[in-house]
């Protein structure tokens, strides 16, 4: 079991995701930006290895306007070299990668021209973690989409759409249960169809739920991922924020939950993304708490 979190660290003074205006674009400005993103990208791993933590989802915006039509500098060819730099890293200690597009990213949308930006957008992540030299235990994680007022519909569309990718990019591609749309057992169909790995969302099943306890809950995601080429499962922890609304993830850590969520989740190994606010802390602290859990993976 590895422990990380999401895209930002609040405690070495850099952004991996700094961008700009469109309206500001340019060819110097974009190379300078996703130099800066590539370095603080690597400080923040240097950081996490230190600290035992080996799970961490890179941001979208490591390279800004990468899959815009504005964008025709060659930034793959020009940050090659950066990149591999990283990925050496993250194999040398063990790191497990994923990363997540934004919303508007929709394999099932009605319109022609959002699921086209939509694969580019997918595309460009992928070649982020191809860059890196990663195996496909590097995962890109979506959401189903919409329903459109048809909810089969537009599952069979995902599915459609979804066979026609390219098998290369099929093999990143893991979808996750949503707090409103699509629960487990809806992801779990698509799966059965396509062969699409399930990320369990702990909190998103919560607020999104069906009969299967958090155990169960595992049990039937787990046997979506191909051990060989998917390794170990991923899922998404997080608990409420009670001072705001029921949607909200929390601040900080709920280190009993957290520990109760372990303990419900045994013998099942994965490795666990916490989708808290205070990123790296929360993380340090669900470590402390998971050392003396059996899975838990410490250098």
């Amino acid at each position: 079991m590895k422990i990380g979190y999401p895209c930002i660290n609040w405690t070495i003074g850099c952004s991996s995701g700094s961008t700009f205006r469109l309206r500001s674009y340019s060819e110097s400005r974009l190379k300078k930006t996703i130099k800066n993103n590539i370095d603080c990208l690597l400080k923040i791993l240097q950081f996490n290895a230190e600290r035992n933590i080996f799970f961490f989802r890179i941001t979208s915006d490591l390279v800004p306007f990468a899959s815009h039509p504005v964008n025709n500098f060659n930034w793959k060819g020009c940050f090659a070299s950066n990149f591999k730099e990283i990925g050496d890293f993250i194999k040398k200690n063990g790191i497990r990668i994923s990363m997540h597009p934004d919303q508007f990213t929709l394999i099932n949308s009605v319109r022609e021209d959002v699921f086209e930006r939509s694969v580019k957008e997918l595309e460009y992540h992928a070649s982020i973690l191809d860059l890196m030299q990663l195996d496909t235990d590097a995962k890109i994680q979506i959401h189903a989409g919409g329903v459109y007022d048809n909810k089969q519909h537009s599952t069979d569309r995902f599915v459609e759409r979804f066979s026609k990718l390219d098998n290369s990019l099929r093999l990143r591609l893991v979808v996750e249960n949503d707090d409103r749309l699509y629960n487990l057992n809806d992801c779990i169909e698509i799966s059965n169809k396509v062969g699409v790995p399930v990320l369990f969302d702990v909190f998103h099943h919560s607020i999104n739920a069906t009969a299967a306890s958090t155990n169960q809950a595992l049990q039937l995601s787990s046997r979506t991922w191909n051990k060989k080429s998917d390794s170990v499962p991923m899922v998404d922890y997080s608990s409420r924020n009670l001072n705001g609304p029921s949607r909200q993830h929390a601040d900080s850590i709920d280190i009993e939950d957290f520990k109760k969520f372990l303990l419900d989740t045994e013998p099942f190994n994965f490795d666990v993304m916490l989708e808290i606010k205070d990123k790296e802390k929360s993380a340090a602290k669900a470590i402390e708490a998971a050392n003396q859990d059996i899975r838990l993976n410490i250098a």
